[in-house]
């Protein structure tokens, strides 16, 4: 008997690369790290070098606002999980920005079935 269950798969796509608007230093003053939890969590947490206040934003396909969270400049570290098992299945984009440039990283929602194990005992 098969018993399929039904798991909710975050992956995310990082990188650190900073968006570019022409006026953008090649190294940015603070850094950003996200991953993925088992709890359906994305673990966002950004770090400060300098006194500038940088926005944490978590945006949909349509870039609708799904989460903002400003971080003062006197704020040097900053971290949150954000609960992402009610969002609906699809790509995200985790954005850290600041006035000097961006930190973008994607992310994929998506609903997956997933085979439970299944073991067979024969006894003769």
């Amino acid at each position: 008997m098969m018993n399929l269950l039904s798991n909710l798969i975050c992956t995310a796509i990082l990188s650190t690369t900073p968006v570019d608007n022409g006026t953008a230093p090649k190294t940015l003053t603070f850094d950003a790290s996200a991953y993925v939890t088992i709890n359906n969590q994305i673990r966002v947490a950004v770090e400060k070098t300098a006194l500038e206040p940088v926005v944490v934003l978590l945006r949909d396909k349509n870039n609708r606002v799904m989460f903002q969270q400003f971080v003062g400049k006197k704020e040097q570290k900053y971290a949150v999980k954000l609960n992402v098992a009610e969002l609906p299945d699809g790509k995200y984009e985790l954005e850290v920005k600041s006035k000097e440039g961006s930190i973008v990283k994607e992310v994929n929602l998506g609903s997956e079935p997933i085979e439970a194990p299944t073991r067979l005992v024969v006894m003769n």
